[in-house]
């Protein structure tokens, strides 16, 4: 349904639980169709997760060809295309604009505002969408109430009591439809803490559990590896992956030591194949390239060079670029002496090693540390206007649906277009039913 069309015999009143990006979106569409709008948001603020992940640059959307773009969602990327033609990453952008936010294409093919920052967004949003009537209501938790109220006439039609937790105190809200946009189960202290899984499985909706996504992983380091080096990037560094059969991965980049492992943009990439290994087999191993920059003939030629009286670490440092969190890494599989050993008896196989240095993963980190999750309320239980098929005027939206992809703009482009999906596809499914009342009528 194109902006501001409204729809004929509009007179429901929609509750939007989870004012986040999907939430918005949907309330957006909405009010552009005329409805009455009221969103609900458990925190003082709407927006949080949005803002915190733009604090570094809001990373809206990415700018590569769109079969590229869909094939990042993976095994869901045929329902998200569908989505992305109602709001596909060019529209996202255009929307934008239509705020006063300009926005770039940086050197990785990433789409950022102009000023790098969510705030300026997301206030030219709220002031729009205000200035349209839309109704916001801060610091009310949703209590998991969604009761169905009888039918009031030969329409079937009936609306639905949403409870709330407001300032100690329970409150009951009636609408005659919903939309949650409640978000996963990463980040709870923002709000999206997963706590709405038990609910709707009570009112069988079909859903599939909440797992990490986009999250680092347990390596198991020594006492002197975490005290002396997390925190450290390794760059650069190469990683690959294939020990899934699901085709090789190999991309260059960097990550970072954490206490208990290994994170970033790089990890994050590959995160889905190697959370799904380690639930098959119990643990994921990844290969780096250690010198990305030489390759292996050089670099043994390199490592040959007699050190004389220098250490083994200054003679990595020297010939081969490889010291600090690197040089340690080399420690966590080989001692001090077999080290210098190898490259006075066996230059060869140390390059070898350094250039396909295996790395074993024991497990994802947990939900509430990922930056997003996978699982949730399974697409084949909602329509392709996404509300629930056992559910008649309740739609979902954004990240508690059962898709994840990589970060990169992929996230945040999904989340706004599936939001836009559920409100035009509440106002057509409202339009069908004041059509419904006006047959029934006559």
């Amino acid at each position: 349904m194109p902006a501001g069309t409204t729809v004929p015999g509009w007179s429901a009143q929609v509750a939007i639980v989870g004012g986040g990006p999907a939430g918005l979106m949907a309330a957006e569409a909405l009010l552009d169709a005329g409805a009455s709008v009221d969103v609900y948001d458990a925190m003082p603020t709407l927006g949080r997760k949005f803002l915190l992940a733009g604090k570094g640059g809001l990373n809206l959307t990415h700018s590569e060809p769109l079969d590229a773009f869909i094939s990042r969602y993976g095994s869901r990327s045929s329902d998200v295309a569908r989505w992305l033609q109602v709001l596909g990453p060019q529209a996202l952008r255009e929307w934008a604009q239509s705020l006063g936010v300009t926005t770039f294409v940086g050197t990785s093919g990433r789409v950022f505002p102009s000023e790098m920052k969510a705030a300026p967004l997301l206030r030219a949003w709220l002031h729009r969408l205000r200035g349209r009537g839309l109704r916001v209501h801060a610091r009310h938790r949703w209590s998991g109430e969604l009761a169905r109220e009888m039918p009031t006439d030969a329409a079937g039609d009936a609306g639905w009591l949403l409870g709330f937790e407001v300032a100690g105190a329970h409150m009951q809200v009636r609408c005659d439809a919903v939309v949650l946009a409640l978000g996963g189960g990463s980040w709870p202290q923002l709000g999206s803490d997963g706590a709405w899984w038990p609910v709707l499985a009570s009112l069988g909706v079909a859903l599939a559990p909440l797992r990490p996504a986009n999250c680092g992983f347990d390596v198991g380091w020594s006492p002197w590896m975490v005290s002396h080096h997390a925190g450290a990037p390794i760059k650069p560094v190469r990683l690959m992956f294939d020990g899934d059969g699901g085709g090789r991965f190999d991309r260059p980049g960097e990550f970072v030591v954490t206490a208990t492992g290994i994170e970033g943009s790089l990890v994050y990439a590959v995160a889905a194949r190697l959370r799904d290994q380690i639930e098959r087999a119990g643990s994921a191993t990844i290969v780096l390239d250690l010198v990305p920059g030489m390759d292996e003939q050089t670099l043994a030629t390199r490592l040959a060079r007699g050190r004389g009286a220098r250490s083994w670490t200054n003679h990595l440092r020297e010939h081969a670029g490889v010291s600090g969190v690197k040089a340690a890494l080399l420690r966590e599989r080989l001692d001090a002496p077999v080290i210098g050993q190898m490259l006075a008896q066996a230059p060869a196989e140390l390059a070898r090693q350094m250039k396909a240095w295996p790395l074993t993963l024991r497990a994802p980190r947990p939900v509430a540390e990922a930056i997003s999750t996978a699982g949730g309320v399974m697409l084949e239980g909602l329509d392709d206007g996404l509300m629930l098929r056992g559910l008649p005027g309740v739609f979902c939206a954004g990240e508690m649906l059962d898709w994840e992809a990589p970060t990169g703009g992929y996230l945040l482009t999904a989340c706004m277009a599936s939001g836009r999906v559920a409100g035009q596809g509440l106002a057509a499914w409202w339009q069908h039913r004041a059509a419904l009342r006006a047959t029934m009528a006559r």
